[in-house]
């Protein structure tokens, strides 16, 4: 397949094979892009396929349609342009090759149009993902020479894509630059920085920075606090989050929601529940309300440590101080409470989730909770059937676990089912269903459906989990399916 591109700024003539279209100048372009831009990627995989036929022709005539390609909208021509050139940089985004002197070529030549920015921004995302810093840098030092072109949004994606590949002194270089892309340096594009520095670990970096634009007069508020607050609690560095925190309460700002959210659970993260309460009772004090957040944080951890009556007291309060409960607040309590085996309270509230409705309906996690506590096979029927009633759909975790059960309780009618129900609905059975199967019939010594369940399970070209490999080779017995190769790379592993 040969094609050529003749014509100037006001029309174009596009010969594929042997036809030939009088076509817009924005078309042209497409196709230059299409084709130089691309590289020799595009030529390969394109060029040479019926899928780019397809395209090429599709798009010409769709233009002979039109009577005259004058009627056509050069605005709207533009648009249609870059939405097909920015869905196809997606779609090669893992094997991308370009002509520098083309893309710059078409960023210098091109007008604003309407989209443009967006394919530009879909170019150095794919630079920087491939860390081709070198050619970025050329491609954005041609963009810098047009009025408009970098948005915020693409100097974010800039941002992302050198922190990330932990070029700090770049992103903050480029940040210093913003004036030259006819952007302004202001407190949000700042966070900004800052966030995507914490995002990727450089948290010493950032608050460093921080420090130091402060110093130069930079007024910082309780959101930027908050940005530095989260990075070392992310990070899980109980040490320096207080510090930080020292320092807010020190300074003019006051904590908000967010910084009391923060560092509330990363205390509770790293066991330290004494001093989250009196942080929560601190910012109750000061007239702060907590949120759904921070009290479900605070009755994870007081449940953890089986402080039941404290978790249900604060739970109690919530309501009154104007803050809902909503479905992990009750999760939190009921999976407690069903390990203490408190169960008229867990069904108390479970009729309690189904009364208030709406945030507070039970889900998937708030019936494994109740299953899990169940001790014969005759009640996972009426869990399920409350669950059906309640518009909660089951899913692979929770036909597993159910699997579990009946093998735990040796219940080859309810297995059966359970089996069959999985292969109906299309939610197994998975690498999980066949590991419980393989276990448990393990643990009950019955060796023949052991090997039974494997060789189905290594026919349908699942991989089993390394257990599981352990155990059909401590079993010493020749599996169908399993290659000589296999055995000699397990003799090799167990040294044997």
């Amino acid at each position: 397949m040969t094609f050529t591109i003749g014509g100037g700024d006001l029309g174009a003539v596009v010969v594929v094979g042997d036809s030939a279209c009088q076509v817009p100048f924005w078309f042209s372009l497409y196709v230059e892009v299409y084709v130089c831009v691309l590289g020799p990627w595009l030529c390969v995989s394109f060029i040479t396929t019926k899928v780019f036929k397809r395209s090429v022709h599709k798009d010409l005539n769709s233009f002979q349609d039109v009577s005259g390609y004058k009627q056509v909208s050069h605005d709207g021509g533009v648009s249609m342009m870059m939405i097909m050139i920015f869905e196809m940089l997606q779609m090669i985004r893992t094997n991308f090759n370009f002509h520098l002197n083309a893309i710059n070529k078409v960023i210098s030549s091109s007008r604003a149009y309407k989209g443009f920015s967006d394919v530009c921004n879909e170019i150095l995302d794919i630079l920087g993902k491939m860390q081709r810093f070198q050619e970025l840098h050329q491609v954005l030092d041609e963009m810098s020479n047009r009025e408009g072109l970098v948005d915020e949004k693409m100097f974010a994606t800039l941002l992302r894509r050198f922190v990330g590949a932990h070029k700090v002194d770049d992103a903050i270089q480029l940040f210093r630059r913003r004036k030259e892309f006819g952007l302004e340096p202001g407190s949000e594009a700042f966070r900004t920085l800052l966030m995507w520095l914490c995002r990727f670990k450089h948290v010493e970096e950032a608050e460093t920075l921080f420090h130091n634009v402060m110093k130069k007069g930079f007024s910082a508020d309780i959101k930027t606090w908050n940005v530095i607050l989260n990075g070392w609690c992310v990070l899980g560095n109980a040490h320096e989050a207080k510090r930080v925190w020292r320092d807010i309460v020190a300074s003019p700002c006051k904590p908000d929601v967010f910084t009391y959210a923060t560092f509330i659970k990363a205390l509770t993260k790293k066991g330290k529940l004494g001093m989250a309460l009196r942080l929560f009772r601190g910012m109750l004090d000061k007239g702060c309300k907590p949120d759904v957040v921070i009290c479900n944080c605070i009755i994870d951890a007081l449940c953890f440590k089986k402080r039941i009556p404290e978790a249900l007291e604060i739970f109690r309060d919530m309501s009154e101080r104007g803050c809902e409960p909503n479905v992990a607040t009750y999760n939190s309590l009921i999976k407690y409470m069903c390990k203490i085996r408190r169960m008229e309270k867990v069904y108390e509230l479970v009729d309690e989730m189904e009364r208030r409705n709406g945030s507070c309906l039970p889900n998937v996690v708030t019936y494994c909770c109740l299953l899990k506590s169940l001790k014969e096979p005759g009640e996972v029927h009426e869990v399920l059937g409350r669950m059906e009633r309640n518009g909660c759909s089951m899913n692979d975790d929770v036909y597993n676990l159910v699997l579990r059960l009946y093998m735990k309780w040796d219940d080859e009618d309810g297995v059966r089912k359970t089996w069959e129900e999985m292969e109906r609905s299309g939610w197994g059975p998975d690498r999980r269903s066949y590991t419980i199967m393989i276990h448990e019939h393990f643990e009950k010594g019955r060796v023949k459906d052991v090997v039974r369940y494997f060789e189905e399970m290594v026919a349908k070209g699942m991989v089993p989990e390394p257990r599981t490999e352990k155990l059909i080779s401590s079993l010493n017995i020749r599996v169908k399916g399993r290659t000589e190769k296999q055995e000699d790379v397990e003799e090799e592993r167990t040294g044997l």
